[in-house]
């Protein structure tokens, strides 16, 4: 039985590698931030210790019930002060490494989910 099609109707992550995603066929090796609503803007940050609080809180201004946060090649938790505009919007946050982050992006938007996803991309 077949439980997905065989397209997206929102931009897909299509394949991903140390330091690279391709959306839509389109391959980037910067940090970005990518929705099931069709938003995609660079995160300028190259670096797990490069991210701020400032990363966080232009997060909160999107219009999402979660945020799917790819902390790199490992997985790495944000301080809980960095936080605060996502939980005062009631924006829920998971924290995985990108790879993980990629491949839940997809299954959350091919729902219909309201789902962000800032993938950290560190150079291999």
């Amino acid at each position: 039985m077949k439980l997905q099609p065989d397209q997206f109707d929102v931009q897909s992550i299509n394949a991903h590698g140390p330091g690279w995603v391709k959306i839509d066929g389109e391959t980037t090796h910067e940090s970005l931030v990518i929705s099931a609503g069709g938003q995609r803007f660079e995160w300028h940050c190259t670096s797990f210790d490069a991210l701020r609080e400032e990363h966080f809180a232009k997060l909160a201004e999107l219009d999402a019930e979660v945020v799917i946060f790819g902390s790199g090649q490992r997985l790495r938790f944000p301080p809980v002060a960095w936080l605060k505009p996502l939980i005062e919007k009631r924006i829920g946050l998971e924290t995985m490494d990108t790879a993980a982050a990629c491949r839940t992006y997809n299954i959350l938007a091919g729902e219909g989910r309201r789902v962000v996803a800032a993938l950290l991309l560190e150079a291999a």
